[in-house]
């Protein structure tokens, strides 16, 4: 077991190591000012940040998937549809108000929103959806067509929000569907449909086991964009002024306990719904429940020390980068916007469960580097194209509509795995290190140019909508791709037979 920690251990140190040698080589140019204290914070919160990715995927390795394995094959060995979609609508709920990501975003505008409010909205949009997911996998339907569908009826709801007045609520609706599939609920969901698909079998059993992550992120915003129909007003926000604290161990020992509470609902309201479930239907022999006990501690600490390495290092250094280099030319902002999303999301906890699934499950079809690639890739550029937002204040819906239009088109030429994969990709992409320290980048940004926090909510929220959706589009084009390559390969092959037959035959001749 110590040979597998060490293992993702120098599997996050990779992840880590590029955006941490990015800051550090700014810290020596004229672009940012950090102290040397800010920058010795920060190193300190990277190696915090390695040791907690390492123990999260340990972690994920021994118990999320499993449990989510294991809940989705017994359900599926009931028969029993109508308990199949109230587990699964349940559990939807819970693992959603357990986010930590979704706490943050409802203690952003609770002087709107009561959080309890916005959290049970949230809650339900991906419990009715997981549910939805669930019956697609069953009666194995298409996924592309169920995705346009309810596009269309998000777009519909988008404009209802902008009749009501509410335009400046679109940011935050679209980045309520990232914020929710975080690092507690993709592991548990994913392996939750390949559980499913697995106990279902048939021909298309692998591609149906993905697509769970994409529809439960339609989910909040449709409940967040309803909430926006009703509620009359503005949506204030006020300069967060994010600092690193001059008293480091008094800080770090504050944000480590509220950072456990959290983990500790998260974890319990799992926990707690896997064992009604394994006393009724699975039935696991001790030994498999030591393990999964062990991963579940290997989960809690792992994450406690991601968030609290985010918190204390992260956040502040992210904030202040954006500041500073806003100051200096805005085509700065695009150049490192595009820097900090390529190099930022290969330390997102979910995106290497996500990638080792995706490999296991296509047999090394879609290999992890080729997937991590084309999410970097996708995640630079949606962050580059979220800062020339900010330098021109325009709606994220001119970057949202034609990005899901070429996204839902390019479902239709490529293999129906691939726009699965890539739409689960979307929701995956956009995890906790996006919201505290891409976002605050944003932020930080968006101020220095406006000189107030009066455009934030409408120009740097949107900024994990943005993280979500480009995904889609590089995936399938990774899709698209590799169905080329393999047809030109299918054509030389023909083409040697056909030389080889024309050879026997002159040679009878």
């Amino acid at each position: 077991m110590l040979t597998l920690l060490w293992t993702k251990i120098k599997e996050a140190l990779i992840s880590v190591l590029p955006v941490t040698c990015i800051v550090i080589i700014l810290h020596f140019t004229p672009l940012i000012k950090l102290s040397n204290y800010e920058l010795i914070v920060f190193i300190v919160a990277a190696i915090l940040l390695i040791l907690g990715i390492g123990l999260f995927n340990m972690g994920a390795d021994l118990a999320m998937q499993p449990m989510g394995e294991k809940v989705g094959s017994s359900l599926m060995k009931s028969k029993k549809v109508k308990i199949i979609v109230l587990v699964c609508f349940i559990m939807g709920v819970l693992i959603t108000i357990a986010e930590p990501d979704l706490s943050v975003l409802a203690s952003q505008v609770q002087d709107v929103i009561e959080p309890w409010i916005l959290m049970m909205f949230v809650g339900l949009g991906v419990g009715l959806f997981l549910v939805l997911a669930v019956l697609k996998i069953i009666f194995k339907k298409d996924l592309s067509m169920l995705l346009m569908f309810f596009y269309m009826l998000m777009f519909a709801f988008t404009g209802l929000v902008i009749l009501s007045g509410n335009g400046r609520f679109l940011s935050l609706a679209f980045d309520s569907g990232g914020v929710t599939t975080g690092p507690i609920t993709v592991p548990f969901i994913m392996a939750l449909g390949v559980g499913i698909a697995a106990t279902i079998g048939g021909r298309n059993s692998k591609e149906n086991s993905f697509g769970l992550i994409a529809l439960c992120s339609i989910g909040p915003i449709l409940a967040v964009l309803i909430l926006g129909i009703t509620i009359q007003g503005d949506i204030p926000f006020e300069d967060p002024k994010y600092v690193v604290s001059e008293d480091f161990w008094g800080t770090f020992f504050k944000t480590l306990g509220s950072v456990s509470k959290e983990v500790i609902i998260a974890l319990v309201l799992i926990v707690v719904f896997f064992m009604i479930i394994e006393l009724i239907f699975i039935k696991l022999p001790k030994k498999k429940l030591i393990q999964i006990g062990i991963g579940i501690l290997y989960t809690f600490i792992g994450l406690v020390i991601f968030l609290t390495a985010v918190t204390i290092g992260f956040l502040p250094i992210g904030y202040k980068m954006g500041m500073e280099i806003a100051t200096h030319h805005p085509a700065y902002m695009i150049v490192f916007g595009f820097i900090l999303g390529f190099v930022v999301v290969m330390a997102e906890p979910a995106v290497h469960v996500l990638n080792k699934q995706v490999e296991e499950i296509t047999n090394g079809g879609v290999t992890k580097r080729s997937m991590l690639l084309a999410l970097a890739i996708g995640v630079g550029i949606s962050i580059g194209l979220s800062m020339i937002r900010i330098v021109f204040d325009f709606s994220i819906l001119y970057y949202i509509i034609p990005g899901y239009f070429i996204s839902l088109g390019l479902s239709f030429f490529v293999p129906r795995m691939y726009t699965a994969i890539a739409f689960d990709s979307g929701g995956v992409a956009s995890g906790p290190l996006t919201s505290s320290f891409i976002l605050p980048f944003a932020i930080g940004a968006c101020i220095s140019i406006y000189g107030s926090a009066n455009k934030v909510l409408n120009d740097a929220f949107g900024i994990v909508a943005m993280v979500a959706m480009t995904p889609l589009i590089t995936i399938q084009l990774l899709g698209f791709k590799d169905v080329f390559v393999k047809r030109v390969k299918e054509k030389a092959r023909l083409k040697k037979i056909i030389d080889a037959d024309d050879e026997q035959i002159i040679h009878f001749m």
